[in-house]
């Protein structure tokens, strides 16, 4: 079942990274960059700090900033564990596949799926009484997972496995979170836990 699996994985991948083109590479090249995406969730966080006020969006941007820490650092654990070779790396696919870059370390599981899964799902349970179009925030992951898979860096069953493993990171900070806020922000909690009750209410 394993070695179907796997196999599964190669084959897929090998069809979705042969989708691409030189002409497409620079565009993947730029969407690959975390830095590039800082203009999105500039708008997000300004968003966050007028629906929220201050003091509850530097609490959530204190949490993200923890939720990117661990799950990044456990993600390289998990790499370091399994040693799946990434598929650049890999003698068999050496000759059928488009390795627009290369990396030395390990395949399993995507750092940046889980990181952006991650971090998708936490503001979007927690921003989503407030923004009407909070949904959006997961064409993200998406795209920016996809983008490991056209450079030749991820198999599609890293991406899958990293976004589980970013869900279940932000479900654990989810409860830091809840602990906090209604300890520090108590008229703040049926806005999470009943969106639909009642109107948001600012701290500002």
């Amino acid at each position: 079942m394993l070695d179907w699996l796997l196999e599964l994985d190669r084959d897929v991948f090998v069809y979705l990274n042969g989708l691409g083109s030189e002409g497409w590479d620079s565009f993947w090249l730029f969407i690959t960059k975390q830095f590039n995406w800082i203009p999105v969730f500039a708008i997000i966080l300004y968003l966050a700090f007028k629906r929220l006020g201050w003091k509850h969006a530097v609490l959530v941007i204190v949490l993200v900033a923890l939720l990117i820490t661990l799950t990044d650092q456990t993600t390289n654990l998990i790499k370091n564990t399994f040693q799946r070779l990434r598929p650049g790396n890999d003698p068999l696919l050496t000759d059928i596949m488009r390795a627009v870059q290369k990396r030395k370390s390990f395949s399993f599981i995507s750092g940046h799926a889980s990181n952006s899964m991650a971090v998708a799902y936490f503001l979007y349970r927690i921003l989503k009484p407030y923004l009407k179009y909070m949904g959006f925030i997961f064409l993200w992951p998406l795209i920016f997972a996809y983008s490991r898979i056209y450079l030749g860096l991820h198999y599609p069953g890293d991406i899958l496995m990293g976004y589980l493993y970013g869900i279940l990171m932000a479900s654990l900070m989810l409860l830091l979170y809840r602990y906090l806020r209604d300890k520090f922000f108590p008229m703040e909690r049926e806005y999470l836990d009943h969106p639909t009750n009642s109107e948001p209410i600012s701290d500002r």
